[in-house]
């Protein structure tokens, strides 16, 4: 079981600290989160009931890929994802330079974790086409795989058309494709082309055990399993070493963990910020993680 670090809505200042802290109490992955800008927004956030974000105007989001370039400097062994960057709305290139540079940079230890996005305010104000944006991320991400191949590159499409060119730099190994979403076209493109799927709110079991099957039903149809897929799920239950065997023989290979959510009465009295997120990090590490 992998314990991935989920660092949403963590001060831009905090995130050089925590990978130094995630490397030292062992964290496999730190998942950085991805927002363009707040604004009144029209859309409807399709997790709450109100249709509000779980976040304000004053709330951090740091460009992941210079994030995840400042974490790669100070560390060796921890890898970096974003959950999810919503790359539909950005142009082909953009991404493609951005991603191929974080993972160069960290040495090939990024995880594109990538979505369609729920945004539409953020498509309209980048110029790019809300309604196409599962059918353009489709096509991107073949694309992208085969720009960061390195050597001349050319595609035609419905949505891109262009080359022949190339980018530079291109990492040494390929860079893992992990879908973010659980609705059925998120699960049906991470069985059709992803390595991973990330799941992008905080599951009960039961309604955890539902989405393995829908996820093994997809599968099922390109002629893969559960094997063949990493799957990272955050559970909603209390964290202990036993949960996590239970659902890695279910085939789940990793879970997404903050736990300063869960901070005792003792440790929000003696920690606070920076200190309490690092304090309650080791805590898990040493009570959860080590039993692993």
């Amino acid at each position: 079981m992998e314990f991935w670090l989920g660092a949403a809505f963590v001060d831009t200042h905090e995130f050089v600290p925590l990978a130094e802290g995630a490397e030292r109490f062992g964290y496999d992955v730190i998942a950085v989160s991805d927002h363009i800008f707040y604004t009144d927004y029209q859309a409807s956030y399709p997790y709450s009931e109100t249709g509000a974000p779980p976040y304000e105007p004053g709330t951090h989001w740091p460009d992941v890929w210079v994030t995840i370039g400042a974490m790669a400097a100070v560390t060796h062994r921890v890898r970096f994802a974003t959950n999810v960057y919503v790359a539909p709305a950005r142009d082909l290139f953009t991404v493609a330079k951005a991603v191929s540079t974080a993972a160069v940079l960290s040495h090939d230890r990024t995880i594109f974790g990538v979505g369609v996005g729920w945004c539409e305010d953020e498509f309209r104000q980048t110029g790019q086409d809300f309604r196409t944006r599962g059918r353009r991320l489709d096509e991107m991400i073949p694309a992208l795989q085969e720009l960061w191949k390195g050597g001349t590159v050319e595609h035609h499409g419905a949505a891109y058309d262009f080359g022949p060119l190339s980018i530079a730099p291109v990492p040494t190994e390929p860079v893992p494709i992990y879908i973010g979403g659980d609705s059925d076209a998120a699960l049906r493109r991470a069985a059709r082309i992803g390595d991973g799927w990330i799941g992008n709110r905080i599951y009960r079991e039961d309604a955890l055990a539902a989405l393995l099957d829908r996820l093994s039903g997809f599968l099922a149809e390109q002629g893969r399993t559960l094997d063949d897929l990493k799957v990272i799920a955050p559970i909603r239950a209390m964290p202990s070493a036993d949960l996590y065997r239970r659902w890695a023989e279910r085939g789940v290979n990793g879970t997404m963990a903050a736990p300063w959510w869960l901070a005792t009465d003792e440790e929000r009295r003696r920690y606070d910020g920076l200190d309490l997120k690092l304090a309650t990090m080791e805590r898990f590490a040493a009570e959860v993680m080590a039993e692993m």
